[in-house]
């Protein structure tokens, strides 16, 4: 028997797919979903620095940023996709980790352009509201389902990583091994009847250390 087989929506140089090689898996890439882009323009600045959650996120802002503007980074996949030289990420890849990194980095605050997706679990907002750091919010991107699905490929395990992918997983993989990246994807998961095999934290070495444990 070979190394088991994990299929999740990103690209085999991501370092998720790094992350599941790293635990003695094999990734495959597969789409359920898609990102579609927001009409709207980001709103102009000048901006103090640029706050990017996502890969989406990322590629959405790239045409519209000002060279040597900084860039705050969620983790390493958004900061590949940015592929500039002033790019920050903080020592957790999450929400909590990029504020903290903000107000690290700029301890007088300022004015600074948070780009997001549409179902983002809006943490930032709230935590900049009536502090120095003033954030404007752009949603960048929605995430839809691909109709119909593309055919599950021969895996051992899934990967939600957004409450969408569980949704549309959880009937394609009920006979085969569901992780979810994050709480609320695990959530997705038994919402739509088939419970999450097991969950990890948003985080690199949260899922390295679940797929070693699961093998």
């Amino acid at each position: 028997m070979g190394p088991l087989k994990l299929a999740l929506d990103r690209a085999l140089d991501n370092p998720l797919c790094e992350a599941v090689r790293s635990a003695g898996w094999v990734p495959v890439p597969y789409a359920c979903t898609q990102q579609l882009p927001t009409d709207e323009a980001p709103p102009g600045g000048p901006w103090d620095a640029v706050l990017v959650l996502s890969p989406a996120g990322a590629r959405a802002i790239l045409p519209f940023l000002t060279p040597g503007t900084p860039c705050l980074a969620t983790g390493q996949g958004t900061a590949m996709a940015l592929a500039g030289d002033s790019i920050l990420t903080p020592s957790r890849p999450s929400a909590e980790g990029l504020w903290e990194l903000l107000r690290e980095r700029f301890p007088r605050g300022g004015d600074f352009l948070l780009v997001r997706g549409e179902r983002s679990r809006g943490y930032l907002e709230p935590q900049a509201l009536g502090t120095p750091w003033k954030l404007t919010a752009w949603v960048s991107h929605r995430e839809a389902p691909l109709a119909p699905p593309p055919a599950l490929p021969d895996v051992d395990a899934v990967l939600a990583l957004s409450p969408l992918q569980a949704e549309v997983l959880a009937p394609l993989a009920a006979s085969i091994l569901r992780f979810a990246w994050g709480q609320a994807s695990a959530q997705a998961f038994a919402l739509a009847g088939a419970p999450a095999t097991a969950w990890c934290e948003p985080r690199r070495e949260a899922l390295e250390a679940l797929l070693s444990a699961s093998v």
